[in-house]
């Protein structure tokens, strides 16, 4: 069973053979078929978005939950978000949170960070933001860069708890090394505009740049801005007019 698994693997990733979603699926299904839980999951996130297979949100369902009957704490997340979503099936805060729940207690990332979201906008439970920086935290200090975010957001708007530039700053910084745009473009402000720390035009024409090279275009015009005044930036109108 294990083999089989193994092999669906190396088609799905294309180790050492041609990459076939159609051969993955095959093998998947007859591991899964035989119990191994890792290609349960597997299936259930190849009929979840019809790689390998039509797409079929009830069979997508019935693997994650096979899956998740044996402890896998990535389908028990995703079953909460097919049920948060309303994804083939009639939308349901309330399972949503209970396999959410089931998911954080083995330490899920994502469905830490899910936890936040409903308690932030009180959605099939009461709006309570210190539990949303809470779940926010836990995922955040395991690197889930949504997380990060949310929780620097929360730090800066003070919500749920005191009120913190210098946090927000940290976890924004976290969540922009990771990539996330829009942490880039705040550090951009955070710094153009000296909100708890100093003004460093240097830093926001960094944090600028990293997000508008990724497409945003409020990073991108507030760049041009900094060329043209030459703020962070040595003074340069093709560099200004290019952003």
């Amino acid at each position: 069973v294990q083999a089989q698994y193994k092999l669906g693997l190396c088609y799905d990733k294309g180790n050492g053979v041609l990459q076939s979603n159609k051969q993955a699926f095959s093998w998947y299904s007859k591991a899964a078929r035989q119990g191994n839980v890792n290609a349960q999951y597997k299936l259930g996130s190849m009929y979840e978005i019809g790689r390998g297979t039509l797409q079929d949100f009830e069979e997508s369902l019935n693997w994650y939950s096979k899956a998740a009957s044996q402890g896998d704490a990535r389908a028990q997340n995703n079953i909460g978000l097919i049920h948060y979503k309303g994804q083939g099936v009639p939308q349901d805060y309330t399972k949503a949170l209970k396999w959410f729940n089931r998911a954080s207690l083995q330490k899920n990332a994502q469905a830490r960070y899910a936890l936040g979201v409903m308690y932030e906008n009180g959605k099939g439970v009461t709006q309570d933001y210190k539990l949303a920086v809470e779940w926010y935290r836990k995922a955040a200090e395991q690197g889930y860069v949504e997380a990060q975010y949310n929780l620097s957001v929360m730090y800066y708007k003070g919500k749920g708890l005191p009120q913190s530039y210098e946090e927000a700053i940290k976890w924004f910084t976290k969540a922009g090394d990771q990539g996330d745009v829009d942490a880039q473009y705040n550090l951009g402000v955070i710094y153009e505009n000296g909100r708890g720390v100093t003004k460093d035009y240097e830093t926001a024409a960094k944090w600028y740049r990293k997000a508008a090279e990724q497409g945003d275009p409020d990073a991108q015009y507030n760049l041009g801005v900094m060329y043209t005044k030459g703020e962070g930036v040595a003074k340069d109108y093709v560099h200004a007019y290019k952003w």
